[in-house]
């Protein structure tokens, strides 16, 4: 008696299929995070262990730092989608985000978030030290619960003290080193929550009618272009002050001085540019200055540092 045999045939095109199904899913999950605004967040990280280090930190503590930092910003990243998806789906701006695509279920979403939350502070915590780990919770606090769920769709102040979450990074750089902070740590703080209203009115100078669609009061939504302007300087001139501040407090010296007064009076021009001339395009060339900035700023301070200049006194 014969005996068919049933062979199951995976052809080439069905296993590319499942991997590219595969690198979507992955893909649609590393965009919860939102990537690009982790990389801002690294940029500050790094150089900030640098100084607070005097020299080049352990590769091990940057690694365990920046992946910690990476983690606990990208589960409160996650968060902030599954919390603004409604709002996501109505905005042109967001349409493609996972949850909005249907990529990710809200669910697994918020799974996600909180798994890579709790592994954040836990590697902080064992891996670098309690203190950086707490810092890291917090802003993960401020962000979900102060910006994300009350400020965010009530007042148009929202961005300027959600900006305190984006600054958090700084903190756990500097503390990762020394275990503890004082004057400069927090004024590398007050940098970034300084500059945080300038680099993101810009942007939403662009999308106000995207925020006034789904009642978001973000500023140039609420209010005049003009009215945007002024505070965007307003802003702009008070980080720069600060940016100088900081260089005898840290004991910068002349490289990042440099960089600091030039890059800050780029920023002030084109910020002067976007008040005599309100519109999308020259808030966009704001926003794209804004990024350059505090790459240009943050990079000077650890070349700063790593050529060994210090404050002649």
């Amino acid at each position: 008696m014969a005996t068919a045999t049933h062979l199951t045939h995976t052809t080439p095109s069905a296993v590319a299929g499942s991997s590219a199904r595969g690198w979507s899913a992955i893909g649609a999950y590393v965009a919860l995070t939102k990537p690009r605004i982790i990389e801002l967040l690294l940029i500050e990280t790094v150089p900030v262990m640098i100084v607070a280090q005097r020299g080049l930190p352990s590769i091990w503590l940057m690694v365990a730092t920046v992946v910690g930092g990476t983690l606990s910003a990208g589960g409160a990243n996650a968060v902030n989608m599954f919390i603004d998806r409604d709002i996501d789906a109505k905005m042109k701006r967001t349409a493609n985000r996972p949850l909005v695509t249907g990529a990710v279920t809200p669910r697994n979403a918020l799974i996600f978030a909180l798994t890579i939350e709790v592994v954040a502070v836990t590697l902080l915590w064992f891996a670098v030290n309690p203190l950086s780990a707490m810092l890291a919770f917090a802003s993960f606090a401020f962000y979900v619960g102060v910006y994300s769920m009350w400020l965010k769709r009530r007042y148009s102040s929202n961005i300027v003290i959600g900006g305190a979450a984006g600054a958090g990074p700084v903190l756990i750089g500097w503390a990762a080193v020394t275990g503890s902070l004082g004057w400069a740590p927090w004024l590398l703080f007050l940098l970034i929550f300084l500059w945080t209203p300038p680099h993101f009115w810009a942007l939403a100078v662009k999308y106000r009618e995207d925020y006034a669609s789904v009642n978001v009061p973000m500023l140039p939504s609420v209010t005049t272009l003009n009215v945007t302007a002024r505070k965007i300087l307003a802003y702009t001139l008070a980080l720069v002050v600060v940016s100088l501040v900081l260089a005898p407090v840290a004991d910068l010296g002349w490289i990042y001085m440099g960089a600091a007064l030039i890059s800050g009076g780029v920023f002030i021009w084109s910020a002067l540019a976007v008040l005599r001339t309100p519109t999308p395009a020259a808030a966009m060339r704001l926003f794209g200055w804004s990024i350059t900035y505090i790459t240009v700023l943050f990079g000077a301070m650890a070349v700063d540092q790593l050529a060994g200049l210090g404050w002649p006194w």
